[in-house]
């Protein structure tokens, strides 16, 4: 019983839709959040004066304060993305598929 509906998942067209966007969104956007991690670590390692640079006169905070922050809120707003999508145009594609496939 079992292989007999994962063959039917299988031969579902939408499972090859979800999985395909499902995969393509979430490789797009480990690239972006590579991009910004080690984006930042590279900054550290190649430019730590520029990082180091105070924001104003008689301020203490350099530009790296700010830009670490935002590396984090970047995370933040990646990973909210994700779930929304997820929860959303990802979920009802799954829902669709268990539909076809309990009849």
């Amino acid at each position: 019983m079992n292989e007999d509906i994962v063959a039917r998942i299988e031969a579902n067209p939408k499972y090859h839709e979800l999985v395909s966007k499902r995969n393509g969104f979430g490789i797009f956007l480990s690239i972006l959040m590579i991009i910004n991690y080690y984006g930042y670590i590279l900054l550290i390692a190649f430019n730590k004066e520029w990082l180091g640079t105070k924001l104003g006169a008689g301020m203490t905070t350099s530009i790296g304060i700010p830009l670490g922050l935002a590396v984090i809120v970047i995370t933040i707003v990646l990973t909210n993305v994700y779930v929304r999508r997820a929860n959303t145009e990802f979920d009802e594609l799954n829902a669709e598929i268990i539909r076809e496939v309990n009849k």
